[in-house]
């Protein structure tokens, strides 16, 4: 087995992944851990506790961390990198603890299409190792799409990130489905332990939860002219009028949820008809997302979200490393 060369991690708000990796950005094993949110005590320390067995036969490596962990909820708050950005101006504003072994990625900020300010934290990783894996996606202009709790929809030109915009996509229908009586008129409690397709939990859907996703990006593509607060409540007319079976309600909303964030983001974002759309997350959701884009005339190419963060965190790593052997010369 290869010397480790780095430690890399992506610490959430819920979870924490930790990669121990090669120099060439192989993993040679993972762990995972409290998210950001989660951590009882202080983040030093439950690190080190973490790190104990590797760090006892590999030594001091460096680490390198993205996400909330850099935020007011986690270790320290790493301030945010204005775009344009590209990846070494992320690497070099890093966040350094422990005597500067320890980097923690900073966030993106930028003033987006609608001319409001806009953040993003974690997802910048992923964006990077996505312009690694594939370096088409660094010449010219491109489109990238993150779904999730917020969507990030993201412009590149020549491999510099340029502006982005957010849809809390993800979290509108989760607070639907949850607190409202559209998709359901069950209590909030008995809601809660319902599989919800926005969420990506691994499981595949059943069919006619599939072809109730598929009716929801169909009302968006017939009328497209039309908000999403104008759509919503048909996931109650239906259930009334017989025409949407109950369980398949969350997955109708999803349709008309993902189907207007994606229609909206390419007349917004994308550089011209017929795009090209890659789609970087969890396969569950970038599917989704695949789908709905589809339905509008855009290319999706899908991209795995854990290969693009970990790629992009050991872009980091390389950068820090060579600003440091740089400065030492």
């Amino acid at each position: 087995m290869p010397p480790a060369a780095a430690i890399v991690g992506d610490w959430g708000t819920s979870n924490l992944r930790l990669f121990l990796c090669d120099d060439a950005g192989n993993m040679l094993a993972t762990m995972r851990g409290p998210g950001a949110a989660k951590v009882d005590a202080p983040f030093p320390r439950m690190l080190s506790s973490l790190l104990a067995d590797w760090q006892r036969v590999h030594g001091d490596l460096p680490i390198v961390l993205c996400g909330m962990v850099g935020s007011s909820i986690g270790w320290t708050q790493v301030p945010y990198v204005p775009c344009p950005a590209d990846v070494r101006q992320i690497a070099m504003r890093c966040g350094a603890l422990e005597q500067g072994r320890v980097r923690i990625v900073p966030g993106l900020s930028c003033t987006n299409r609608l001319d409001a300010p806009d953040v993003m934290r974690g997802e910048e990783t992923q964006i990077l190792g996505a312009l690694q894996l594939d370096p088409a996606l660094r010449r010219g202009a491109q489109l990238l799409c993150l779904p999730g709790t917020h969507t990030k929809w993201v412009s590149i030109n020549d491999g510099v990130i340029g502006d982005f915009l957010t849809a809390p996509a993800g979290e509108i229908h989760a607070l639907l489905e949850l607190h409202s009586v559209l998709v359901s008129d069950a209590s909030a409690g008995q809601r809660a332990g319902q599989m919800s397709t926005m969420k990506g939990n691994g499981q595949a859907a059943p069919q006619s939860e599939s072809v109730a996703y598929s009716r929801g990006l169909e009302q968006v593509r017939r009328f497209p002219q039309a908000d999403l607060l104008q759509r919503i409540f048909q996931c109650r007319s239906r259930r009334l009028s017989h025409d949407l079976e109950p369980n398949d309600a969350s997955a109708f909303m999803s349709g008309l949820v993902i189907g207007s964030d994606a229609h909206s983001a390419l007349r917004l974002m994308a550089p011209r008809a017929n795009a090209i759309v890659h789609v970087i997350g969890a396969p569950q959701l970038t599917r989704l997302y695949a789908q709905a884009l589809a339905s509008f005339n855009a290319t999706p190419r899908e991209i795995d979200g854990d290969t693009a963060v970990l790629a992009g965190l050991m872009q980091v790593h390389r950068a820090n490393a060579a600003a440091g052997l740089a400065h030492e010369a």
